[in-house]
């Protein structure tokens, strides 16, 4: 397999590029983030072993942990049913967040309404 091999033909990239990707806690089921990637990162990601993201405010590439020492270590990659989106599931050292918390939804829940599966709606 040549590195250009590694990213799957079927990835459907946005009119940007891009394609959003669902991080996951391997252990927890934690969903720790969500980020971008371009094809030159998924195919990173895919022959590394460790996630790499396209930053779309900084136009560059980040592979996480590389300034923080908070890593991601791939352990599964996954397309969704319509191919554009992915879901990475990780080893994740440290925070997740660029804030310092685990994931970046620690503590930012929004007032919902909470559904019952069992009422006649």
């Amino acid at each position: 397999m040549t590195p250009r091999d590694a990213v799957p033909d079927a990835l459907v990239f946005g009119a940007d590029g891009l394609l959003p990707v669902v991080v996951q806690d391997d252990a927890t089921g934690d969903v720790l983030m969500l980020a971008w990637m371009d094809r030159e990162a998924v195919r990173r990601t895919l022959t590394t072993g460790r996630v790499t993201y396209w930053s779309r405010s900084r136009q560059e590439y980040w592979r996480k942990g590389d300034t923080s020492g908070h890593r991601q270590y791939v352990r599964s990659v996954a397309a969704d049913c319509d191919a554009d989106t992915l879901l990475v599931r990780v080893i994740q050292v440290g925070a997740a967040c660029h804030t310092g918390t685990r994931t970046c939804f620690d503590g930012r829940e929004i007032a919902a309404l909470v559904g019952d599966p069992d009422s006649a709606e």
